[in-house]
């Protein structure tokens, strides 16, 4: 069976609820077992599911231009997986939220890419392709990223933000990514 384990970091819940649809998509997937795991609920049995899994999809909020300091301490620690090669080959994609539009989310995904390609890893990005109505909350990939996903919450609880659109091309990444993590693997 296939793994993918959905690392995340979420300060106010709007980050852990694009991590849920992402596992969603993951899940949908026949053959493919998903594992969601919060950076600060990581111990030795976590890292010994992510050196196991083969494919890792790295979500944070962006704060201050890149990832938050939990996430980034998370992706420091690691650098025992890099001494190993533990993560070479497996599979890897991202996903980011934040309040504006923008909120320079693409460091966040930049940031993700970069870890990856030190991991030996191979990166997956967005196959929808951006909208004719940039911003409109009614679709998909409103915002544009093709490196990964980007969504957009308002000043509001998780409970009604981001909107439905923004979550669903999160659900689309995570079936994509375990789609061709499962295509990867087979051959």
């Amino acid at each position: 069976m296939t793994q993918i384990a959905i690392v995340y970091h979420s300060g106010y819940g709007h980050t852990a609820k694009v991590a849920q649809f992402v596992q969603q998509g993951v899940d949908s997937v026949a053959g493919v077992k998903s594992h969601l795991i919060s950076v600060t609920d990581v111990n030795d049995a976590t890292w010994a599911l992510l050196n196991e899994v083969d494919g890792i999809i790295f979500g944070s909020p962006t704060y201050m231009g890149g990832p938050s300091g939990p996430f980034k301490v998370w992706a420091d620690a690691s650098s025992k997986a890099w001494f190993t090669q533990a993560w070479k080959d497996k599979v890897a994609a991202g996903f980011t939220n934040s309040m504006s539009m923008s909120g320079d989310k693409l460091s966040t995904l930049q940031y993700f890419v970069t870890l990856a390609m030190q991991q030996g890893m191979i990166w997956v990005g967005s196959d929808i392709p951006p909208t004719q109505k940039p911003g409109d909350v009614n679709e998909l990939n409103r915002l544009g990223s093709s490196i990964g996903v980007m969504t957009q919450s308002d000043n509001a609880p998780a409970e009604v933000t981001p909107p439905a659109a923004d979550l669903e091309t999160a659900r689309r990444l995570g079936a994509r990514v375990a789609a061709v993590t499962q295509k990867l693997k087979s051959h």
